[in-house]
């Protein structure tokens, strides 16, 4: 007996399951969120339910079963109203994020495939802490720039051309993240950089980040949650001949 009770007390303790998150918690979630920076997101939301229920019973009034178009209208209205805080939580997500260090890097983590961003900038003026971002994709290299126009856009110009030096003949895109003119709004970059046109293949994006990687990035926390020339990369270039 003696035995039994020492092997059960050495016995390893079974890991306490983990509650999976449901999904009406991720929406509670969301819509808390939103609220913080959307104080009227939730009027918005009723006045959209009940808004399509409204059309419904109307349809029903005027062309059938009344009850029916009702009942029918609810899912509709149901799907509507998420849609409505989707789009607001979304708004909401990029203004607590908009003019943080690190927030282009953050709205790029939306871009599911075909892209590869470094996680810390490649470039970075101390006094002022404008960040140059990367990415590699078909298009060829993309340059995200955070900071005034004024400023920023030398920052933008020494990397290319640094980037250039090691990889002559791969086209490089310049964007600039911000709300002065000429600059693209945060909520928009992620469309932005999708939007580029493939012209590199699957094995040339290799090799270029397998170059890039040589230029390094500049270690630092970021915060967490125009069609170019088409012109084919120097293959010499980066086998490093």
């Amino acid at each position: 007996m003696a035995r039994d009770k020492s092997a059960s007390a050495s016995a390893p303790a079974k890991p306490a399951k983990v509650k999976k998150t449901r999904w009406y918690h991720q929406v509670w979630q969301a819509y808390q969120m939103t609220r913080e920076q959307d104080a009227a997101v939730t009027w918005l939301i009723l006045a959209v339910f009940f808004g399509v229920v409204a059309v419904g019973l109307l349809i029903g009034l005027l062309w059938g079963p009344w009850l029916y178009m009702l009942l029918l209208s609810l899912p509709f209205a149901a799907l509507a109203a998420m849609f409505t805080l989707t789009r607001r939580a979304e708004r909401a997500a990029y203004a607590r994020i908009e003019g943080q260090p690190g927030a282009a890097i953050s709205a790029l983590g939306t871009i599911r495939r075909g892209w590869t961003f470094t996680q810390e900038p490649v470039a970075v003026a101390p006094r002022t802490q404008d960040m140059v971002f990367r990415g590699v994709g078909r298009p060829g290299i993309v340059l995200i720039g955070e900071g005034p126009a004024h400023r920023v856009d030398k920052l933008l110009e020494s990397e290319r051309k640094r980037t250039a030096r090691v990889l002559q003949g791969v086209p490089i895109t310049v964007i600039e993240v911000g709300r002065e003119e000429g600059q693209v709004p945060l909520p928009q970059l992620a469309r932005k950089v999708q939007r580029l046109k493939p012209q590199l293949t699957k094995q040339e994006v290799g090799e270029v980040v397998k170059r890039l990687q040589a230029l390094g990035a500049v270690k630092m926390p970021v915060p967490k949650g125009i069609d170019p020339l088409r012109v084919r990369p120097d293959r010499k270039g980066m086998r490093g001949r």
